[in-house]
């Protein structure tokens, strides 16, 4: 339900100048009149050429003005500034609010949908959303069932919506959306609770469905062709996937994509991670159990994926593979190459050529990283690409009902779907990472239709002879090493912002806004929100004054606990248990808060 609040004139007239955001990277494709992203710019380096606030006077950042949603649980994504107007989101129900900039943060308008309640018994871990995106005059939003509504910009209007999934199956929602020249591209979550995922493409001006590709079965549903789309280089083969399960396991396979989503313009792909199979017990489906918790390649224009690559074969650990995929410039063997960088949630960070699929690097950015030795560079051999397995770490060698203990990552990964950031002035990586081991008891588990289909009991707890549970990295990728690091009291939730001025923004748990130099690591500025933070910092300009904005609202994964007052520590896969002691740092919350330079 739409409220306008002012004149739908007053407000065309302030998006007449209306484009993507002045933090976009100096480096990003995307052409002036192009799409407003939660990560900056379509390549996901998170990374804006803004340099008014800098590593020097960022000390005297004050609060400019704050703004409530007027919604608990847990406050992902970030604000979206268009023009003189900025867009603010909230998890479920998933409203919308446009602020007038021009006047102190007015409301213009508000989008309150009407959500089943029923859907929030199938969300996973909170009822986040990571926010939305703006193209070509319209705010577009996804909400938790699984809805993808275009809101026009200026009004507020409902210009279209369109049904993604069916909540009673257990599909849902929480990520944000990418829109490609005419589409919108669209994934999908659901992995515990046995549905098969995809990533869809919806006409941008009238959402009628164009294409849908699977993450698993048949050739035709996944849009591969056996020939030309490849792995490692090689053609994957007729039904690569169906193979690579048992009997129809892959209809109820999960390889979600409620992650984020690159594009590269000049290669015309996009790219973007595919989550769990389904169910946790690696027992009941024998097998690699392609194409889950792989990277994908895509045109986006037909659906066809170009190559796809498999992180973590035959998981038993829960280490989906959805976070963000970073596009950068580099040289490799002394020639240029597009890149692709990735850390996933199994603690390894990878490279790969993003023209070809070709594995270039693949080290630990967590040193606890035990399930798997080393990932296999060695391109002779019958291994390659494939993670070197420690036995004692693989709760299949244990078998179902049996506890594999001090795992590491947890299941949370050594990185969730936070975004990380990439600086093109220090070429280092910015890296939220989550310091957490856990113990792994598989079980058997029926699948039906709409109810969970886990399979597993997790506890999460910190590394052997550690107390802290979160980090802040510099990643030097090209040497595939930490530059530094700041330990943090408990997993860094939030995303990273890096900025020509040389600082680099991230928030805490406990609710902390901090700012670091980008060359060292030192704490610059620090200021304590009302509530945990889970949200990605942002930076914008109005009248010529740069802001520096954040969501706080703990909740997330993470914080699932203190968000929704859960007790047993095995709730919310283990997070209840390994984030116990948060409640006596923060509390419930949502609010903006926007920061500036004082005049």
């Amino acid at each position: 339900m739409r409220r306008p609040l002012s004149s739908p004139l007053a407000l065309a007239a302030l998006l007449l100048a209306a484009g993507p955001s002045l933090a976009r990277s100096q480096d990003a494709e995307t052409p002036p009149a192009g799409p407003v992203l939660q990560t900056l710019d379509a390549a996901n380096t998170r990374y804006s050429p803004l340099d008014a606030i800098t590593a020097e006077n960022v000390g005297r950042l004050r609060v400019a003005w704050t703004f409530s949603t007027g919604v608990l649980r847990g406050h992902e994504g970030a604000p979206l500034v268009v023009g003189s107007v900025m867009y603010v989101h909230t998890p479920f129900p998933n409203i919308v609010t446009a602020l007038d900039l021009d006047h102190d943060g007015r409301i213009l308008w508000r989008y309150e949908p009407k959500q089943d309640a029923s859907v929030l018994a199938m969300l996973c871990c909170d009822t986040v959303n990571r926010g939305l995106a703006y193209a070509d005059g319209a705010i577009l939003l996804h909400q938790a069932d699984t809805t993808l509504v275009s809101l026009d910009a200026a009004t507020g209007r409902v210009n279209w919506t369109v049904k993604n999934g069916d909540p009673a199956r257990g599909e849902t929602n929480t990520a944000t959306v990418l829109p490609v020249k005419d589409k919108i591209l669209v994934g999908i979550s659901g992995g515990e609770f046995g549905v098969r995922c995809h990533l869809t493409a919806y006409d941008a001006k009238t959402g009628r469905r164009l294409w849908r590709a699977y993450s698993m079965g048949p050739d035709a549903d996944m849009l591969v062709d056996p020939q030309t789309t490849t792995t490692l280089g090689k053609p994957v083969g007729r039904d690569s996937s169906l193979a690579s399960w048992e009997g129809d396991q892959w209809k109820t396979g999960g390889g979600c994509t409620w992650g984020w989503y690159a594009y590269d313009p000049k290669l015309n792909l996009v790219y973007y991670g595919t989550g769990n199979p389904s169910t946790w017990n690696p027992a009941q489906r024998p097998g690699d159990n392609r194409w889950a918790q792989s990277i994908v390649a895509r045109d986006p224009d037909t659906g066809r994926a170009r190559w796809l690559y498999q992180m973590t074969p035959h998981d038993q650990w829960d280490y989906d593979g959805v976070n963000e995929m970073i596009l950068t410039e580099g040289v490799v063997d002394g020639r240029a190459r597009p890149l692709l960088t990735h850390f996933d949630r199994n603690g390894f960070a990878y490279t790969l050529d993003r023209a070809t699929g070709e594995l270039l690097a693949a080290e630990k950015f967590d040193p606890a990283v035990n399930w798997a030795t080393r990932i296999d560079l060695d391109k002779n051999s019958n291994t390659y690409g494939r993670p070197v397995l420690d036995p004692r770490y693989a709760p299949e060698m244990a078998g179902e009902d049996e506890t594999t203990a001090g795992i590491c990552p947890g299941a949370i990964g050594a990185k969730n779907q936070q975004p990380a950031a990439y600086s093109p002035k220090t070429r280092l990586f910015y890296v939220p990472t989550n310091r957490i081991c856990m113990t792994y008891e598989p079980f058997r588990v029926t699948y039906a239709t709409g109810m969970p289909y886990v399979g597993a009991t997790v506890g999460l707890e910190p590394p052997p002879g550690e107390t802290r549970t979160g980090a802040l990295l510099a990643w030097d990728g090209a040497r595939g090493r930490t530059v530094w690091s700041i330990p943090e009291p408990f997993s860094v939730w939030s995303g990273v912002l890096a900025t020509a001025g040389d600082v680099v923004f991230y928030g805490t748990l406990e609710g902390y806004l901090k700012a670091v130099d980008a060359r060292t690591g030192r704490e610059l500025y620090r200021f304590k929100t009302p509530s945990g933070i889970v949200g990605n910092v942002t930076t914008y300009t109005h009248k010529g004054r740069q802001y520096v904005a954040v969501l706080s609202g703990v909740g997330g994964w993470a914080g699932i606990g203190l968000a929704a007052g859960l007790t047993d520590p095995h709730d919310g896969a283990g997070a209840v248990g390994g984030y116990a002691a948060l409640s006596s740092y923060t509390a419930l919350g949502g609010q903006l808060t926007v920061f500036a330079l004082p005049d």
